[in-house]
């Protein structure tokens, strides 16, 4: 006898389906999974077992063969459990329905299901079916607010069946909460290049590089930069979650993504990797919102370098035996460092203690290609006071940031997106175009600082009305790009 059982799979950030095969010979009790398992999929045998002698069911005493097609494609994790035991009972004939359904989760085994990778994958492909899509009681409710899909939630393999077989309605889908509030920008006190900066870099997109001593604010201000962030559309929330679920993580509400990985971080862990199916890092996990990589020159050098060209790219592309596979990287880098080794240089009280050998060595972690993909680059020197009343809170500044990409998204892209010939047929003032040229002409920009600055530029200028770009919006963004 034979049944199959749609279930799903991420293969980068795409919801891939996968058939489970299930089919009952009249040897002896044998169980052959096949399909390009890895050892958590194969370990499924000995988890369906269980959880089928644990929910009342007879596990068959026949030869049962489970492919998992196409065969190709590398299947990984413990999401398969539920669709392989529903296949084994559907081709056995003690459930019913199960070629209709897409199905996803983790067995324990007692029978209960747990969440597992695929949830958001299975919940893709039944919305493109048209079929309902059982998964864990604990996802739904996430799942249910990025995806129109009938879902049914279910804690055991035994409600499972009975929702199949139409003996129990499917549980409704529990709500989920909301995102934790944002810290406010109102708490910095004065630094008002820095503040401009923020709101410049949320505007456009821009990297932002903060260097100033000890104890100046810089990381107080990145982790405002996610609140000056319009909240993601549906389409941005499907895709971040995409990449969350591949790293078996549970994706933000609403809000833009904060990450702020210890500078002990890996190449892997920055951009992705690990044995098997590749899964996403830090920089991928930061797409559409904000990576910050506090104490910069802490990071090993071949790190940083790493991200060159995936912040060019805005995409990494990780390689495989016989896969490859690619997740967006399209995130606002946020850095900050100590202008030395004691991070004291440049400070209005304190003297710095570091040798002329000291200082040569703290240059020369950060490269200069490196330090050319940020487009804005401020010094957050030590406030002079800390009382007095609020700054301008966060409210007011990300109406304007909103503002600003609304223009930006009317020409198709926001500014940091922009390449060469689109920066090419921006309106520009004859002044702005003069400025530019002299700069070029005197060796002050390089070829990517000049698109660079350009796009800057023009984030001011959509800041300030949408105009053309005029000179003092360029001399403040070359200013900008040398202030750090």
């Amino acid at each position: 006898m034979f049944a199959h059982v749609t279930s799903a799979t991420l293969v980068g950030v795409e919801a891939r389906a996968v058939e489970v095969e299930a089919h009952l010979g009249k040897a002896q009790a044998r169980f052959s999974l096949v399909g390009l398992p890895d050892t958590a999929v194969r370990e499924a045998k000995q988890r369906v077992e269980s959880a089928l002698a644990a929910s009342g069911f007879v596990f068959p005493n026949r030869r049962l063969t489970v492919n998992l097609a196409p065969a190709e494609l590398p299947k990984a994790g413990s999401a398969f459990d539920l669709p392989i035991a529903l296949g084994v009972l559907g081709a056995d004939g003690q459930a019913r329905g199960v070629e209709g359904v897409v199905a996803v989760g983790e067995l324990a085994l007692d029978g209960r299901v747990r969440p597992a990778r695929g949830e958001l994958a299975a919940a893709l492909v039944a919305a493109r079916r048209g079929r309902p899509c059982l998964l864990s009681a604990e996802s739904a409710g996430a799942i249910a607010g990025l995806v129109d899909a009938d879902l049914r939630p279910v804690a055991d393999l035994k409600e499972a069946v009975a929702v199949l077989d139409g003996a129990a309605p499917s549980p409704p889908v529990p709500s989920v909460g909301e995102d934790p509030p944002v810290p406010d920008l109102a708490d910095v006190r004065g630094q008002p290049m820095a503040r401009r900066a923020l709101e410049l870099a949320a505007a456009g997109g821009h990297n932002l590089l903060m260097t100033g001593p000890p104890g100046a604010g810089k990381s107080m201000l990145a982790r405002r930069l996610p609140g000056l962030l319009p909240d993601l559309v549906r389409e941005e929330l499907v895709e971040v979650a995409c990449v969350y679920a591949a790293a078996g993580l549970p994706p933000p509400r609403r809000r833009p993504p904060f990450r702020s990985p210890h500078h002990s971080a890996s190449v892997a862990a920055l951009l992705g990797g690990g044995s098997g199916v590749a899964v996403p890092g830090e920089l991928s996990l930061a797409h559409r919102g904000v990576l910050f990589l506090d104490e910069l020159g802490e990071f090993p050098t071949n790190v940083l370098d790493a991200l060159r060209q995936p912040l060019e790219d805005r995409r990494v592309t990780i390689a495989r035996r016989g896969v490859s596979v690619a997740y967006p990287a399209g995130t606002i880098l946020v850095a900050a460092t100590n202008p030395c080794p004691c991070g004291y240089l440049g400070d209005r009280l304190v003297a710095c203690r570091c040798s002329e050998a000291a200082l040569g060595r703290h240059r020369r972690r950060l490269s200069g290609p490196l330090l050319d993909r940020f487009d804005i680059s401020v010094w957050v020197g030590r406030p002079e006071r800390l009382d007095g009343p609020r700054e301008e809170p966060t409210g007011p500044v990300r109406r304007r940031v909103e503002a600003a990409r609304s223009i930006q998204l009317g020409r198709g892209k926001l500014n940091c997106e922009l390449d060469g010939w689109e920066l090419d047929q921006l309106d520009y003032t004859p002044e702005a175009r003069r400025l530019l040229a002299r700069a070029v002409a005197t060796g002050s920009l390089t070829g990517r600082g000049y698109d660079r600055t350009r796009r800057l530029a023009r984030t001011i200028a959509d800041l300030s009305g949408g105009g053309p770009v005029d000179a003092p919006a360029v001399a403040e963004a070359m200013a900008l790009r040398k202030a750090g």
